[in-house]
């Protein structure tokens, strides 16, 4: 993979250009695609922003959000973008096999392809990248690269609320120790090209249904376990579960967060039955390595402090597997 300045001569006359990033998106994943996008059409370029499913409601209000397609419901018009584009650009992902149903897609793809990550391990498929583990989120990556282009001043309140976005969400409201002081530089810098910063924390974090907020009450009084003796939470949840309270997408959105608060609480979990396979969602506070433990246990990965994971047994398997690696490995 060659470093992303080698991309840019690509960039310099007008190109179709298809952006994705993985199933199941979050703010950051949204924010750095919707973001880039944004960037790319100042410059004068044509640029389809796929989503691989459907993205949450609390992510609805972001700019040229409109714009965006979802692969699932219109996988003709998502196929029809990527043919007809000249470069491909993949943020917030390392694998082709996050995107889901769009796996197959990209990895035929012939068009040259740029990697915008921050996650560990990126696989061999990209022909350009900016792969950085040590960077808050892809959306600081984002605005590095529109640095790196020299274009700091192309930067409006719309990208600005973009990448603010993911920024926000992955550093947990920067609190989580990967938010730098150049986090915050580049907030200041958003925030003087119009960001309001007040006005994306209240529709991301404040603009829960009432249905929601009782789902959250049902989950920590009947589904959440606290181990004391290993430092240790596990949410368990299944389809019945999310049927009761008629779960929407996004609602179990920072549920594994919840346990952290306890104290003495260094490792949390959340197992979620879906249709297909169990997700599983680790976090962590301090010295224990969630993404080692994904990788070596769940076919999963991330971050230090943040991964997740996925097996194909039942609820019940994963959860009494969960329980004996927990006596066995001590996270505390």
């Amino acid at each position: 993979m060659l470093p992303i300045q080698d991309c840019l001569p690509l960039l310099q006359t007008p190109k179709k250009i298809f952006i994705t990033t993985h199933h199941k998106p979050d703010g950051d994943a949204i924010g750095s695609m919707l973001g880039l996008a944004l960037y790319l059409r100042k410059k004068g370029h044509t640029v389809t922003a796929v989503s691989p499913g459907e993205i949450p409601d609390f992510l609805e209000w972001m700019p040229s959000v409109d714009t965006m397609l979802n692969y699932e419901a219109t996988p003709e018009l998502g196929a029809e973008a990527l043919k007809k584009a000249d470069l491909v650009f993949c943020v917030d992902f390392n694998d082709y096999n996050r995107t889901k149903h769009l796996e197959q897609l990209l990895s035929d793809a012939p068009q040259p392809k740029i990697l915008i990550d921050h996650h560990l391990f990126p696989k061999p498929y990209w022909d350009y990248g900016l792969s950085i583990p040590e960077k808050s989120s892809t959306c600081e990556m984002v605005y590095d690269f529109i640095n790196l282009a020299g274009d700091n001043a192309l930067i409006d309140k719309d990208i600005a609320a973009c990448l603010y976005t993911g920024v926000m969400t992955d550093t947990g409201s920067f609190k989580f120790p990967i938010t730098t002081a150049f986090v915050h530089t580049m907030v200041a810098d958003l925030i003087n090209r119009g960001l309001r910063p007040t006005y994306i924390h209240e529709a991301v974090y404040e603009s829960w249904t009432t249905a929601r907020m009782k789902f959250l009450g049902y989950v920590l009084i009947e589904r959440m376990e606290v181990f004391h003796k290993y430092g240790s939470a596990l949410i368990t949840l299944s389809r019945k579960d999310m049927n009761l309270f008629n779960v929407q997408n996004g609602d179990t959105e920072g549920l594994v967060n919840y346990p952290l608060s306890i104290k003495g609480i260094k490792f949390a979990t959340l197992i979620t039955e879906r249709s297909d396979e169990i997700k599983m969602s680790f976090r962590s506070k301090g010295n224990f390595d969630v993404s080692n433990f994904a990788r070596l246990y769940f076919d999963g990965g991330g971050h230090f402090n943040a991964s997740g994971g996925r097996t194909k047994t039942s609820l019940t398997e994963t959860v009494t597997y969960f329980k004996k690696i927990l006596t066995d490995i001590h996270p505390k």
